[in-house]
C-alpha cells in the first residue's frame, strides 16, 4: 500500500495552527472580562453609579424631611397619610429635579472649559 503524499511540513504547520487557537482561547479566559452590551448590564452599570446613588439619597432625605414636617403639622384623620405621602413624593422629585440641574449645569461648564482648552492649544 502506498503512502499519501504529505510532508512533515504540513503536520507541523497544522500542529502549529491548532496551538495558536488554543492560546487564543484560553487568552480570553485568563481575567478578561467580555464585553456584553445587553440593556440589563447598562441598566446595573446606570444603577451602580455614583450620580444614580447620589440621587437616591437626595431623594430620600427630602421625602423623610416632608414626611417628618406633614406629621407634626399635617392634616388630621384617614386623609393625612395619603397627603404626606404625596408632599414626599413631589419634594423628593423637586429635589432630584435640582441636583440633575446642578449636574447638567457642570457638566456643559467643563465641557466649555475643555473646548476653551483646545482652542489655546491649536
Amino acid at each position: 500500500m502506498a503512502k499519501k503524499a504529505t510532508g512533515k511540513g504540513a503536520k507541523a504547520e497544522r500542529r502549529a495552527g491548532d496551538r495558536r487557537k488554543s492560546e487564543r482561547r484560553s487568552g480570553a479566559k485568563s481575567g478578561k472580562r467580555p464585553r456584553s452590551n445587553t440593556a440589563g448590564e447598562a441598566f446595573i452599570s446606570l444603577l451602580q453609579s455614583p450620580l444614580v446613588a447620589d440621587l437616591v439619597a437626595v431623594a430620600a432625605t427630602s421625602a423623610l424631611a416632608a414626611l417628618a414636617e406633614e406629621g407634626r403639622s399635617g392634616a388630621s384623620g384617614g386623609k393625612r397619610a395619603g397627603k404626606a405621602v404625596k408632599k414626599a413624593g413631589k419634594a423628593a422629585a423637586a429635589a432630584v429635579g435640582r441636583r440633575l440641574s446642578e449636574e447638567i449645569d457642570e457638566i456643559k461648564k467643563a465641557s466649555k472649559a475643555a473646548k476653551a482648552g483646545k482652542a489655546a492649544k491649536a
